[in-house]
C-alpha cells in the first residue's frame, strides 16, 4: 500500500523518489515550495560543499570576492567566499532532502530559529547576486537594520533594494544584507540611481 503520507508536489518544486516522501519539517515556515536557506559549513570548505551539493543536483549559491593572498613569497588575486563558513541552498526543505543536505561532508547545519529552519527572503539573495554580477566593487559593511531604504532604478545595481548610507550630496552606499546571518555589504553608487522605499516584509533579524 502506498505510504499514506506521501503527497503531491507542485510542478514547480524539485522531484523528489516516492521513498522520500514525508510531511515536510516546519511547514509553518518551508511551506510546499523552494526557499532559500543559510546552510551552515566548515570554515575552507565551502567550495567543496558546493561541489558536493552540485553533484546531489541541489541548487546552491557561494557568494565570492576577490582579494589578494596573503603568502609573501607572491601576490596574485585570489576568490574567497564573502561570507566565511555559509553557502545558501535553494530547495523545498522535507526531511529527505533536509538529511541528504546534511550528510554532505563539511556541512553542519541549516539555520533556524525556535520554529524551524528559516527561509531567507528572496530579494536578499537576489540583492547579493546582482551586486557580484555588476562591475561595482563591494566592501564588507557592519550589520545593518535600520535605516533610510532605497530602491535603485537605474544602472547596473537596478532592482537592488537596501539602506542607504550618504557619504556626500550625490554619493552613497548601499548597504544590503542577509539578516538571519547578520552580514552586510555595501556598494558606492549616485544618489540620483535611487529611490526612497519602505523596508521589505521579512527584514527584522531572528532574535
Amino acid at each position: 500500500m502506498k505510504d499514506s503520507r506521501c503527497k503531491k508536489w507542485p510542478s514547480n518544486s524539485c522531484t523528489l523518489p516516492e521513498e522520500a516522501c514525508s510531511p515536510l519539517i516546519f511547514p509553518k515556515l518551508c511551506g510546499d515550495t523552494k526557499s532559500w536557506f543559510a546552510l551552515y559549513v566548515q570554515v575552507k570548505h565551502e567550495k567543496e560543499v558546493v561541489r558536493r551539493l552540485d553533484q546531489k543536483s541541489i541548487d546552491c549559491f557561494l557568494p565570492l570576492m576577490e582579494c589578494w593572498s596573503k603568502r609573501l613569497d607572491r601576490r596574485k588575486r585570489i576568490t574567497l567566499p564573502l561570507f566565511p563558513g555559509y553557502v545558501f541552498v535553494h530547495t523545498v526543505l522535507d526531511n529527505y532532502t533536509n538529511v541528504n543536505i546534511l550528510k554532505t561532508p563539511g556541512a553542519l547545519s541549516i539555520l533556524k530559529n525556535s520554529e524551524g529552519p528559516l527561509p531567507i527572503p528572496v530579494y536578499q539573495i537576489e540583492n547579493l547576486q546582482t551586486i557580484l554580477n555588476s562591475s561595482k566593487s563591494l566592501d564588507l559593511h557592519p550589520y545593518l537594520k535600520e535605516g533610510e531604504w532605497v530602491r535603485v532604478i537605474r544602472g547596473p545595481l537596478s532592482g537592488c533594494v537596501g539602506i542607504l548610507k550618504r557619504h556626500a550630496p550625490k554619493k552613497g552606499r548601499l548597504v544590503v544584507s542577509v539578516d538571519c546571518i547578520r552580514q552586510s555589504v555595501s556598494v558606492e553608487l549616485d544618489v540620483e540611481d535611487v529611490e526612497a522605499t519602505i523596508p521589505p516584509p521579512g527584514t527584522s533579524p531572528v532574535s
